[in-house]
């Protein structure tokens, strides 16, 4: 196979990596909660997807610690296979040392700190310049990787309101220091593909830098803004790491959408064939990973939701149904198959035992059983009921069915994952 060229220089094309931030972004939107089994199984779903990276959440937050070390423990055996897990903090020393107190097998990081001069002045109240800023995240970065760090992506909050040379010295900062990719965070969702595509390429042939696009949605462009400046970085010779959140979930009016960002990179003129998407995505787990986020949120799916809306396949008016009832070509881009739908469902109208808070010994048995989950004695049996009854009390809404199958077969993570310790 002849490796793909970028028109700009003729070197080999750099790769487009997926990192998720559903878990730390997502769940941090106003009006939105989600469970930390919930988190846990975006993580297994992601991991299944063959997503790259997933930002699992905040370590230096009590709260999250007992989950992270959970997940970490999963990867370690196995149960999460790829997916690396990182963690977010500030780009301050004492943050870098709290996280590794909390989260002393945490391998990946991203740091971060806001660069531009509004932001800048307008939360530090004049009590740091830009110098400050510099060798805070220098001091973080170094604090580490001399605690452990396998990598360390360096966050620009609010880059897009930057100016680039600014940006250009931050990023040549945390080169010389030991960072791996910078990620220039579009704050305010200001960006648009044009002015992007042309700030990332130039920020892409000074540093030589692996970037990541981490985009708001507040002016509706978030994947299309996304994908230029991974553009710019990879026809410039650096491989682009772009974020994204399952179904968009985000603070304000959301970030770059996953299964969007995907169909995008597979089917869109301007990038079909034409970039390396990283070979392990599975487009088809698409409707699954949609389907238990918005269960999970309790937030239904848009009706047009691209790729796994109700009506992304659907067709009414007379022409368009004709067309594509001839050839599915006319009037859609990509078949339901491609990204997981198309399979009927059925839905069950007669009797139905289910298990939760309340559930009792017999019932829960035979729910498992219909699931091919057989226990070898009534103290087993007895000890994932147990903690069935807390993870139906935390979530407040029936379990999956994956869920289930899940606390069965990880019930010490689980109960790491379910345990709140607050101090008194």
């Amino acid at each position: 196979m002849t490796a793909l060229l970028n028109p700009v220089n003729q070197l080999p094309m750099k790769n487009i990596y997926l990192l998720d931030v559903t878990n730390r972004d997502g769940v941090q939107t106003s009006r939105i909660l989600l469970s930390k089994l919930a988190k846990t199984m975006l993580n297994i779903y992601l991991d299944e997807m063959g997503i790259f990276q997933s930002e699992i959440g905040f370590p230096t937050l009590k709260q999250e610690v007992n989950y992270i070390n959970a997940n970490l423990a999963l990867a370690k055996k196995g149960a999460i296979k790829n997916l690396r897990l990182e963690g977010w903090c500030r780009a301050i020393p004492e943050d870098i040392e709290l996280t590794f107190k909390n989260c002393p097998e945490i391998k990946h990081l991203n740091i971060s700190v806001s660069t531009s001069d509004i932001m800048i002045a307008g939360k530090f109240q004049g009590k740091k310049t830009w110098k400050d800023i510099l060798a805070s995240m220098v001091r973080a970065l170094k604090t580490a990787k001399a605690l452990g760090a396998e990598t360390v992506g360096v966050n620009a909050e609010d880059a897009s309101r930057t100016e680039t040379d600014k940006l250009i010295e931050f990023i040549l900062a945390a080169k010389e220091n030991g960072g791996d990719r910078f990620r220039y965070c579009d704050t305010l969702g200001a960006d648009d593909p044009i002015t992007i595509y042309q700030k990332i390429s130039k920020i892409a042939r000074a540093t030589l830098f692996p970037l990541e696009m981490h985009c708001h949605n507040d002016l509706g462009m978030a994947e299309a803004v996304s994908l230029a400046g991974a553009q710019g970085a990879v026809e410039n010779g650096i491989d682009a790491y772009i974020n994204t959140t399952i179904n968009g979930y985000g603070e304000r009016a959301g970030n770059c959408d996953l299964v969007s960002t995907i169909l995008a990179l597979k089917y869109s003129h301007g990038f079909e064939d034409k970039f390396h998407l990283d070979k392990r995505v599975d487009l088809k787990k698409s409707w699954k990973i949609a389907r238990y986020a918005a269960y999970a949120f309790d937030i239904p799916i848009p009706i047009k939701q691209v790729g796994v809306g109700a009506n992304a396949f659907a067709h009414e008016s007379g022409i368009h149904a004709d067309g594509a009832l001839k050839d599915r070509r006319n009037y859609e881009l990509y078949d339901p198959e491609d990204v997981g739908r198309g399979e009927p469902e059925q839905l069950h109208t007669g009797r139905v035992i289910t298990t939760g808070e309340y559930g009792g010994l017999k019932g829960f048995m035979h729910v498992y059983d219909k699931l091919g989950i057989h226990f070898h004695n009534e103290k087993e049996a007895r000890r994932i009921l147990e903690l069935v009854q807390y993870a139906n009390l935390l979530n407040q809404k029936p379990l999956t069915d994956d869920e289930l199958k899940f606390i069965a077969e990880h019930p010490s993570e689980v109960s790491r994952i379910l345990t709140v310790t607050p101090d008194n």
